[in-house]
């Protein structure tokens, strides 16, 4: 039993060991025990995530630090808050039946009161309306979970995007994709993505859709299973193929060994994409032994994309001993902004009331300026929204290239590896 205010840096730090406490069908559960000051009952917030797996973790410690925040300021409604997490292996198995175990056993298990959703969403908006618990979506971005919103209001008004969906992800993709040709001139492009499987592609086939649709060419399209070292044969592909730009798709540490081997090989192709190990991530200079350099997605983290951003970006640093991903920031605003500020309107956990109040929200988070909620409950992602785009240069240096009014406010200039490459 923990008090959360007395919880020192050292015992945050331990509490990555101490918070496994069972394993009950091939699923690991985790819990945070808060103190239970106020009325002696505790609100509980269930995490269902891939909680082995790097973007699970950092889903984790980013709902754990935002309950310690709001129970060392009183709690809410005069009550702590106990946040639970069971395994669902989402990111690395995405076995339907495992995802809804997990979710079944944050309900009948562990009696959650709220639950957030890293993964699998749409397989839990059902379990979330037959159950009738309102659950915050952090992870997919599928418009078919919120259009079911629109079509049967009363079944399914218990599901709600905290994050983007892949409109938004689309609007930035493609906002960065044309600057990028501005700059460059460059339209023959490779695609290289992780092999997720038949439920990933719809969404990597839109995309080439919408780049074809927008005057570029796609030369090369490959997918890579996780685990993999050598991206040799990959690079030569689209080497071969004359792509000048190489568009990753990579969420796992296997982005640190396709920098490694972009820069040790001097491909002449341009990175512009989503690497979130390889350069999305503070610790990627350092990670790539500085062969990042010159590309894109390098962390935002130190901007003040909202007045919340820097605070909590600290504070999760304090708290953890390193930087938060974009999935930490996600779930920390779920709940210490989102749910907080709806529950403290509402001045009940009752679900109708916090069902109402969440659809009149309007906030401030560590992401948005302001948080909003349109009719079908998904996030009203506005262009006011769109994280800067940084990149790395000399000596582990980053300056912002996207938007281009960030980057002239700054004095930055795009800058091109030193050898040969359509570039010349």
């Amino acid at each position: 039993m923990l008090n959360s205010q007395a919880i020192t840096k050292v015992q945050a730090t331990l509490l990555a060991v101490i918070i496994v406490v069972a394993t009950v069908g091939g699923g690991v559960a985790y819990v945070l025990l808060s103190g239970t000051e106020g009325t002696g009952e505790t609100i509980k917030i269930g995490l269902c995530a891939d909680l082995n797996m790097p973007l699970g973790k950092d889903a984790w410690q980013g709902l754990v630090l935002a309950a310690e925040q709001i129970n060392a300021e009183g709690g809410l409604l005069d009550r702590q808050i106990e946040v639970v997490g069971e395994d669902s292996d989402s990111e690395e198995k995405f076995d339907p039946a495992t995802i809804i175990t997990a979710f079944n056993r944050l309900l009948s298990y562990h009696k959650v009161d709220f639950v957030i959703g890293a993964g699998g969403e749409g397989y839990l908006v059902d379990a979330a309306a037959e159950n009738e618990i309102i659950m915050l979506g952090t992870a997919g971005g599928g418009e078919h979970s919120t259009q079911r919103v629109l079509d049967d209001y009363d079944k399914y008004k218990y599901f709600f995007r905290a994050c983007e969906n892949d409109s938004a992800r689309m609007q930035k993709f493609v906002g960065g994709s044309l600057f990028i040709r501005e700059l460059t001139g460059f339209t023959k492009v490779a695609r290289l993505a992780t092999n997720y499987g038949a439920a990933v592609e719809p969404k990597y086939e839109q995309y080439k859709v919408i780049l074809e649709d927008n005057g570029f060419d796609v030369v090369y399209d490959g997918r890579f299973n996780e685990g993999t070292v050598d991206f040799g044969s990959y690079f030569a592909a689209a080497e071969a193929a004359g792509a000048e730009i190489m568009m990753p798709e990579i969420m796992t540490p296997d982005g640190i060994s396709f920098i490694k081997e972009w820069y040790d090989r001097q491909s002449p192709m341009l990175l512009w994409g989503t690497n979130y190990i390889g350069s999305g991530n503070m610790q990627s200079w350092e990670w790539t032994e500085g062969k990042c350099v010159n590309t894109f997605g390098a962390p935002w983290l130190g901007y003040p994309v909202t007045t919340k951003s820097v605070p909590m970006e600290e504070a999760y640093f304090e708290m953890w001993g390193t930087y938060p991903s974009v999935p930490a920031k996600i779930q920390y605003d779920a709940l210490r902004f989102i749910l907080f500020d709806a529950i403290k309107r509402a001045g009940t956990t009752e679900t109708e009331s916090v069902i109402k109040a969440l659809e009149e929200t309007s906030i401030e988070t560590s992401l948005q300026n302001s948080f909003r909620f349109t009719s079908n409950h998904d996030n009203l992602y506005g262009l006011e929204d769109r994280p800067p785009i940084f990149q790395w240069q000399a000596d582990g240096k980053r300056v912002p290239v996207y938007p281009p009014e960030l980057m002239e406010e700054a004095g930055a200039t795009l800058t091109f590896p030193d050898w040969p490459g359509p570039w010349d």
